[in-house]
């Protein structure tokens, strides 16, 4: 099955101004990473890491600089997006440890198996549960056996009075931010049409028919949720 192409496109304008537009959000980014860094410190101290859907290479330069031998491939289907996570990982010097993959997954050719893989709001682009399976299938697929998975996406269950709280909120969030009313609107009528809002019980679900050990929810910031899970046992 190949992956769909993104209804949000990361074109060139939105990927060069893609870290500016959320710098005024960076401690919520930063509590994320910090807490990933915990999580998988128990790797192997020469880890090999899949970055699914690397953007920019947020994620990928936090855990490169905390764990100096460990190896990454990073795996994005837009190429300006992927162009400046290859620019900055040269600029601080740790672009000799990375593989850069402009693609999906269903591309990326065979190569040593991984003993975690990040995927930081991804998996939400799926509209359908059956391809969002099958999307974590695949990054089961090259993990080694009890290898981690950390995993973060937008959650809501869009039926309830509590999202629609939390939505105007997230919105206010976006604000804050300073991103302009066009573009919040934007945002607004994505989820539901273009960004999957599901509940985060059926995210956990979709994680374990994807070939995962129970997921482990560890974060939650507004709409964002992020859980750790093994790959279990073949």
């Amino acid at each position: 099955m190949k992956s769909p192409e993104p209804a949000i496109v990361f074109d060139q304008e939105r990927a060069s101004s893609y870290d500016q537009q959320f710098d005024a959000l960076a401690p919520i980014r930063d509590a994320l990473h910090l807490q990933i860094r915990i999580i998988l410190s128990e790797l192997p101290v020469d880890a090999n890491i899949l970055c699914v859907g690397v953007g920019t290479g947020a994620e990928l330069i936090y855990l490169a600089q905390a764990f100096p031998q460990w190896r990454f491939t990073a795996v994005e289907p837009a190429a300006p997006m992927l162009d400046i996570c290859r620019r900055k990982t040269e600029e601080i010097g740790i672009a000799s440890r990375c593989t850069f993959h402009l693609g999906y997954l269903d591309s990326l050719p065979a190569s040593d198996t991984f003993q975690a893989a990040t995927c930081l709001l991804v998996s939400h682009f799926f509209m359908q549960s059956v391809e969002r399976s099958h999307f974590f299938q695949q990054i089961a697929a090259r993990l080694q056996p009890g290898g981690y998975l950390v995993s973060a996406d937008l959650t809501a269950d869009m039926a309830t009075a509590e999202y629609q709280s939390l939505l105007e909120v997230w919105l206010r969030m976006l604000r804050y931010a300073d991103m302009p009313e066009a573009e919040v609107e934007k945002f607004r009528a994505s989820y539901g049409r273009d960004v999957a809002l599901l509940s985060p019980e059926k995210v956990a679900s979709i994680m374990t028919e994807g070939g995962f050990e129970l997921p482990v929810l560890f974060y939650q910031s507004l709409m964002a949720r992020a859980w750790y899970a093994h790959k279990r046992p073949e």
